[in-house]
């Protein structure tokens, strides 16, 4: 098949064909051919914007945004109601086109479907709060308040490995607040985030509140951090994107939400419920085939349980079904060749400073050359790349600890700090290392913790601000102190 052809292309399965979107909102030039990582099959060509489209993108943002930020909060609202009702109503297609472009397991992309639309809904709900605050005044016949107003215009950059629920966590928070959005999702997953914008079309946001754009990330994004009118950006990605955005966005002040890399500790004492934290440890390593920021990637087990714990880890990883994401196995393909070969380099950096391999590996050359097998590694040594890289794969380093203090000390040794795992039944200990651990977030005998009420994010440079929650949707807006004397 040529770059090309699109005579043979799949048709995924969709009710709705509209939404396999092949053309870009804005002017540009060059197609993007989206692959399935599954088998490379050409899924579709989308038209790239350049640097005129992103500008053109801004444009109707900015002329947009007088009527999008002055509309009644009920009648924001009311639009972003419809963009959940279309968005659960599409969810089968939806979760399609991203089996298609992303590779993950059927059940969890409609597990992120019903993620994404629950912003929406969250958001919508939002909109409709009190955002004028009394201020009791030290001044003699004033009287004071505070009002949150909307930011302006709101550059949104997402990643391929959430690719509807990162747009949408962004978006409805922005656009609750007042804001307009451009929006520039990952090349690897256009096709999910053109149905997204094809559903906000249907409900009714103005034309320019919602703007969708694909292209090069350099070229589109360099566009949106230089320009002046952009006054928010949100980014979910790698530390080290999120650095040079921080820097392009210095000179425009730009208010910043950076949802960065993560290199999460799971962390199990000699107390704890050993079925348990074998389930959820399986839960936090290969959910989306280990390619997730809140992905386990070190995992400490206190030494008088260490050696039963990889046994049963192990086995349970060994019953993991790899497979192609429309037959929905366990495991799906990796996002490309890049991310199988991170994974080759780290195991056998790994088994060079003696890890032994309990199970995986290599990739599984029947599936294709992008499976890459769920791997388990034992002793794992501490100065082993994949003890301080992030892996963003299917592979678990294990290493045995002795005490408290020990594990604290391991676990904050990195530059991340998104979320940690503890499994323990010492309310005494949880108190402890719940306090001590130095993450945004810290999940206690249990691996799901994320949702739209709460406030998702990490410190040092696994990046700054929140997403969810109320907090989301305060980082689009800011705040106007008024002093007012009635004479």
């Amino acid at each position: 098949m040529t770059m090309t052809d699109l005579s043979n292309r799949p048709t995924l399965g969709l009710t709705d064909p509209e939404l396999l979107q092949n053309a870009g909102d804005f002017p540009g030039q060059g197609r993007l051919a989206v692959r399935d990582p599954a088998t490379g099959a050409l899924i579709a060509q989308v038209a790239m914007s350049d640097a005129g489209g992103a500008r053109a993108a801004v444009d109707a943002a900015q002329n947009a945004f007088p009527g999008w930020a002055t509309m009644l909060p009920q009648d924001r609202a009311a639009i972003l109601h419809r963009w959940h009702t279309l968005i659960m109503a599409a969810k089968e297609d939806l979760s399609r086109l991203m089996v298609a472009e992303q590779g993950k397991p059927l059940s969890e992309a409609r597990g992120e479907i019903d993620y994404a639309a629950s912003f929406v809904q969250f958001y919508a709900e939002e909109a409709l709060r009190p955002n004028i605050e009394g201020v009791t005044s030290h001044l003699p016949d004033a009287e004071m308040e505070l009002w949150r107003e909307p930011v302006g215009v709101a550059a949104l950059v997402t990643p391929w490995n959430f690719p509807s629920a990162m747009i949408t966590r962004k978006a409805a928070a922005a656009l609750a607040a007042g804001c307009t959005v451009v929006i520039h999702p990952s090349a690897e997953t256009p096709l999910s985030a053109l149905a997204l914008a094809e559903l906000a079309r249907r409900a009714g946001f103005p034309d320019g509140t919602v703007n969708t754009v694909i292209g090069d990330a350099a070229t589109i994004v360099g566009e949106w951090t230089a320009d002046a009118r952009v006054r928010a950006l949100s980014f979910t990605g790698s530390t080290e994107i999120g650095r040079l955005l921080y820097r392009q966005s210095a000179d425009t002040v730009k208010r910043l939400v950076l949802e960065l890399g993560g290199h999460a500790p799971f962390i199990v004492f000699e107390d704890a419920d050993l079925d348990r934290a074998v389930a959820e440890a399986i839960k936090a390593k290969f959910a989306t085939s280990g390619q997730d920021c809140l992905g386990a990637n070190r995992f400490y087990i206190q030494r008088p349980v260490y050696q039963e714990f990889c046994e049963r880890f192990a086995r349970a990883t060994e019953a993991l079904r790899l497979g192609k994401g429309m037959d929905d196995p366990d495991i799906g393909p990796l996002i490309h060749e890049r991310a199988v070969e991170k994974q080759a380099l780290q195991v056998n950096d790994a088994l060079t400073k003696g890890a032994k391999l309990l199970t995986g590996g290599a990739i599984d050359p029947a599936l294709g050359p992008l499976f890459f097998r769920p791997t388990v590694l034992a002793d794992v040594t501490d100065d082993a790349a994949i003890m301080s890289e992030e892996t963003f794969g299917p592979v678990a380093p294990l290493t045995p600890f002795d005490d408290e203090a020990e594990v604290i000390g391991r676990a904050n040794a990195t530059e991340y700090g998104l979320v940690a795992y503890v499994h323990s039944l010492d309310p005494r200990r949880i108190y402890r290392l719940t306090r001590a651990l130095q993450f945004g977030m810290v999940a206690v005998n249990r691996t799901k913790v994320t949702g739209a009420p709460i406030p998702f994010g990490g410190v040092k440079q696994s990046g700054m601000g929140r997403e969810g929650a109320r907090q989301g949707l305060e980082a689009f807006t800011d705040i106007k102190y008024v002093c007012r004397d009635w004479g």
